[in-house]
């Protein structure tokens, strides 16, 4: 199979795409960063501690009460800090392209996706009378899996 002719008659749609937030692409200058996060998680912990604490000092109820929302609340927004972390990473990843696992003998589900998709599309350009000369196809190309004795690594 010759790669540039492909490419050029077939247009590969990949199954890397933008994350989006809020319905745009996500952009990591618009959100809070990792020290906000880390202050955040700080507060959390002091008022994990002090919250039980103050009820068993005897502090007033409505101290109590107030650090208990207040940690219930910064729960919240470290969490939602977190969600939004957690994107950034999945979008500079994507960004990156797939990469193969290290020490895997066998393809991965991206990979066996994207020839799905290629394979989709070659058919439909057979069909369409668009086969390039002296391509192999899909059937004839694929080389058969190694037997898998039950052991990963």
């Amino acid at each position: 199979m010759s790669e540039p002719a492909e490419q050029s008659s077939v247009p590969e749609q990949s199954s890397v795409r933008d994350v989006e937030y809020k319905g745009a692409p996500l952009d990591a200058a618009r959100g809070p960063g990792l020290g906000c996060f880390w202050s955040q998680i700080v507060l959390l912990v002091a008022l994990v501690v002090l919250t039980p604490l103050s009820a068993a000092w005897g502090w007033p109820v409505p101290v109590t009460i107030g650090l208990f929302v207040a940690m219930l609340i910064l729960l919240l927004l470290a969490g939602q800090t977190i969600i939004f972390l957690l994107r950034l990473v999945a979008a500079d990843r994507r960004a990156e392209a797939r990469r193969r696992p290290l020490r895997s003998a066998s393809r991965t589900v991206g990979e066996l996706e994207d020839e799905a998709q290629r394979g989709a599309a070659q058919r439909g350009a057979a069909q369409r009378g668009e086969a390039q000369p002296g391509e192999v196809s899909t059937a004839d190309a694929e080389a058969p899996a190694p037997p898998d004795d039950g052991m990963r690594e």
